[in-house]
C-alpha cells in the first residue's frame, strides 16, 4: 500500500516511535511561529530552558494580536519579544506586518516542511502542503530547543474533491461542507488529506482558508498536495526555490474517504454559536444584519479582498450596517491599496482596519447589543465577539459583502453567474520584508517591563491530592470560556494578574475562591462535559487555573491540544469510565485521591473518591506524557532531560 502525503511528510521526519495510526511518534519540527498574545510566554519559557540559539530551519515571532496596545502591557510585551528575538535567533515580524498565518504562508512556509505554531490555526500552512500544527507555547519552546513534538501517529481521512465550483460558492463553503459532515467533535487523532480532481481548480489562498478552519473539527491539522498550483503561488512570492512535488500514490491508504462534488456545494453559514452549527445561506436569506466584518487568517488574502473590492465598487454599505475590512498582510495591503481596489472598498463606505486579527478574537469591533454580525472568520463562540448577546455567523467573503450592501443576508446565488468577480492570482506579489527582522549577531539587552513576569514553577506529582469540586461546566467548553481574550490578553506575561480571569465569564466568583483555596492547601478540580478545550491554543488556559491550585480536570472527554497543555503544566486529565457518573458529581463535592504516582506511572484507569462515592476515571496517557506528569509538568520534564 503507498503513502498519503500525510505519512510521506511524517515519515522523513520521525525520530522516536513507530509511525502506525494511534502510536505515539516525537517528530522534528523544521520551523516554528509564535504570535504575540501566546509568544511572550513562549520565549520565556524558552529562556527558562537555558539553550542560547533557537536550532530550527527558522522560527518567527509575529505581532498581530495585541496591537492597538491600551496601556503599557502591550508594548512592554512587544519591545520584550523584539529583543529576546534578536538575542536567540529568531525572526521578528513587526505590528502592522500582517497575521502570522497569512505572512507564514507568503513569506517562509516550505511544502514538506513540518511547522509548530503556538496558536491552533497554524494549519494553515496545510494549503501549500505543510505538516502545520498548533500547540501551546511550551511545546513550541521545546521545539526551538531542538527537542522533537510528540503527537499520537494520525488516522488519515481523505476528502475527495471532484468537479468545480459554480460561480458565487467559495472555499469558506467547502470547510463549512466538512464541518457539517464531521462536526466539531470526535475527530482527535485524525488528518484530512484533500485530494481528487477538484483540488487543481483551487488557488493556494483557498486551500489555506480550508485548512486554516479545520481547526474547527478537531483534527490534528489538514493538508492539500504540493502541486503545480503550489508551484506557481511560491514562484510568484519569489520563493520558487522552495517548491517540491508531493502528491499521495496512487494506492495510498486511508481510514476513510469523504467525497465531496464541488458543483453541489452551495453557500452556506455557520450560525450561532458553533462553526458546527451548520445552516444554507437559502435558508436564512433575509435576515437583517447590522455588522458585517471582513478579514482574519481564514479568509483575508488577495484574492478574497479583491473579490470584495469588485462587489462593492459603485455600491454604498446599507445604512443600518457597519462594515469593516481588515487585509491579512501588509502585502495584501499594498496591492489592493496601488491597484485601486482600497479606493473601490472605502468608497463604499467600508471601514478599513489595521492587518492583525483584531474582531476575530475580539480586540475590537464588537457588535452592538443582541446584533447580527456577519463576519468570515473562523470561530462564533458565544461572547467570543465582545458581546454576548450578538449572534455571529460565518460566511464566505461574498457573502459577507453582498449581505453589506443589501442590509439583510444574502443569497450569492441570487446574482447572476455572469457577474461574479473571478480573480485570477497575480503572476508577481509585492516582495517587501522590511518589516521582518532577522536577529542580530550583537544582540541588544533583552527589554523587561513590569508586566513581564517569569514562566510559572510547578511542584512534582503529589502522590495524595485533598480537595473540592470548584467548578462544574457542560459541553464543548472553549478555552474562551477559560480564559477570555479580548482586553484580558494584554495580561498574557503577568500570570497572576491574568489568572484573576479564569471563567470570568461562566462564573465571576471562582478564581478568588480557587486561589483562597490554594493558599488553604485545597487543591481545585474541575468538572467538564464533552470536548472540554475546544478551540484555541492557549496554554493559558492551563498554566491559569494551575496557578490557581487546579491539579486535575475530570471530562467526558478532551480536545488535542487542551490536553495536551493541561499534562504540560502538570494537570491530570481524567476521563469518566461511565460518562453518566458527571450527572451524580457537584460544586463543592470533597475530592480524595490516593497512591497517584503509581496510577500516573502504571495504570489506566484511577480510582478517586468524591462527595464521599468512588469513581473510576481513564488515563489515556503515553509512557512520556506519564512522565512529564509525575515531574509536575513539561517545562520540570525538558530541563532534567536536555541537562542530562
Amino acid at each position: 500500500m503507498g503513502h498519503s502525503v500525510c505519512y510521506k511528510i511524517l515519515r522523513d521526519h520521525v525520530v522516536e516511535g513507530t509511525l502506525s495510526p494511534g502510536s505515539e511518534i516525537g517528530i522534528r519540527i523544521d520551523q516554528t511561529l509564535t504570535q504575540d498574545a501566546t509568544g511572550t510566554m513562549a520565549y520565556l519559557q524558552f529562556e527558562a530552558l537555558g539553550i542560547p540559539r533557537v536550532k530550527t530551519e527558522i522560527s518567527v515571532s509575529y505581532v498581530d494580536h495585541n496591537t492597538i496596545q491600551m496601556g503599557f502591557e502591550n508594548a512592554d510585551d512587544h519591545a520584550y519579544l523584539q529583543t529576546m528575538n534578536a538575542r536567540f535567533g529568531i525572526h521578528f515580524s513587526r505590528a502592522g506586518n500582517g497575521i502570522c498565518h497569512q505572512v507564514h504562508l507568503e513569506r517562509f512556509g516550505r511544502p514538506g516542511a513540518t511547522l509548530l505554531g503556538s496558536d491552533s490555526h497554524t494549519p494553515t500552512g496545510g494549503g501549500i502542503g505543510m505538516i502545520a500544527i498548533g500547540a501551546g507555547g511550551l511545546d513550541v519552546a521545546v521545539a526551538m530547543g531542538g527537542g522533537p513534538f510528540y503527537l499520537t501517529a494520525p488516522r488519515v481521512i481523505n476528502v475527495r474533491l471532484t468537479g468545480r465550483l459554480r460561480a458565487w460558492v467559495t472555499a469558506k463553503d467547502i470547510i463549512l461542507t466538512v464541518l457539517g459532515i464531521l462536526g466539531t467533535r470526535g475527530n482527535v487523532g485524525t488528518v484530512l488529506e484533500y485530494t481528487g480532481d477538484g483540488v487543481a481548480g483551487l488557488s493556494v489562498p483557498e486551500r489555506a482558508t480550508i485548512t486554516n478552519m479545520g481547526a474547527e473539527l478537531g483534527v490534528t491539522t489538514s493538508i492539500f498536495p504540493s502541486d503545480d498550483v503550489t508551484r506557481r503561488f511560491l514562484k510568484a512570492q519569489a520563493r520558487g526555490d522552495a517548491w517540491r512535488e508531493i502528491l499521495p500514490d496512487l494506492d495510498a491508504g486511508y481510514e476513510r474517504l469523504i467525497d465531496i462534488d464541488l458543483s453541489a456545494v452551495e453557500p452556506l453559514a455557520a450560525a450561532p454559536h458553533s462553526p458546527g452549527k451548520i445552516k444554507k445561506i437559502s435558508e436564512l436569506a433575509g435576515m437583517p444584519v447590522q455588522q458585517v466584518a471582513i478579514g482574519s487568517c481564514t479568509n483575508s488574502s488577495y484574492k478574497d479582498l479583491m473579490t470584495v473590492a469588485r462587489i462593492l465598487r459603485g455600491k454604498k454599505v446599507a445604512p443600518g450596517v457597519s462594515c469593516i475590512v481588515a487585509p491579512g498582510s501588509r502585502q495584501v495591503f499594498e496591492m489592493i491599496a496601488r491597484n485601486g481596489a482600497l479606493a473601490d472598498i472605502i468608497g463604499s463606505g467600508a471601514r478599513i482596519m489595521e492587518s492583525a486579527c483584531g474582531f476575530c478574537i475580539g480586540a475590537g469591533q464588537a457588535p452592538q447589543s443582541g446584533g447580527v454580525s456577519l463576519r468570515t472568520n473562523n470561530r462564533n463562540f458565544e461572547g467570543r465577539s465582545g458581546t454576548a448577546s450578538a449572534e455571529v455567523y460565518l460566511v464566505s467573503p461574498e457573502t459577507a459583502a453582498l449581505s453589506a450592501v443589501s442590509g439583510s443576508l444574502t443569497n450569492p446565488l441570487d446574482r447572476p453567474a455572469k457577474e461574479y468577480p473571478d480573480i485570477a492570482m497575480p503572476r508577481q506579489f509585492i516582495i517587501d520584508d522590511s518589516m521582518i527582522i532577522p536577529p542580530a549577531d550583537n544582540a541588544p539587552d533583552i527589554v523587561r517591563g513590569p508586566n513581564i513576569g517569569e514562566p510559572p514553577r510547578t511542584s512534582p506529582l503529589a502522590d495524595e491530592l485533598q480537595g473540592v469540586i470548584g467548578l462544574k461546566v457542560g459541553d464543548n467548553i472553549t478555552t474562551d470560556h477559560i480564559m477570555p481574550a479580548g482586553p484580558r490578553l494584554k495580561y498574557r506575561s503577568n500570570i497572576p494578574k491574568y489568572a484573576e480571569y479564569v471563567f470570568e465569564h461562566v462564573d465571576p466568583e471562582f478564581s478568588r475562591r480557587a486561589l483562597a483555596d490554594r493558599l488553604k492547601g485545597i487543591y481545585t478540580v474541575i468538572a467538564g462535559g464533552l470536548s472540554y478545550g475546544q478551540g484555541s491554543s492557549r496554554e493559558h488556559a492551563a498554566i491559569c487555573p494551575m496557578y490557581l491550585g487546579v491539579r486535575v480536570v475530570i471530562a467526558k472527554s478532551f480536545e488535542r491540544i487542551h490536553s495536551g497543555n493541561l499534562i504540560n503544566f502538570g494537570i491530570v486529565p481524567l476521563v469518566f469510565k461511565n460518562p453518566n457518573d458527571y450527572t451524580r458529581i457537584n460544586v463543592g463535592d470533597s475530592i480524595i485521591a490516593r497512591g497517584l504516582i503509581a496510577a500516573i506511572k502504571e495504570r489506566d484507569s484511577l480510582g478517586i473518591t468524591i462527595g464521599g462515592a468512588d469513581y473510576e476515571f481513564v488515563l489515556s496517557l503515553s509512557e512520556r506524557q506519564r512522565a512529564i506528569l509525575v515531574a509536575g509538568g513539561l517545562l520540570n520534564y525538558t530541563r532534567k532531560k536536555f541537562s542530562a
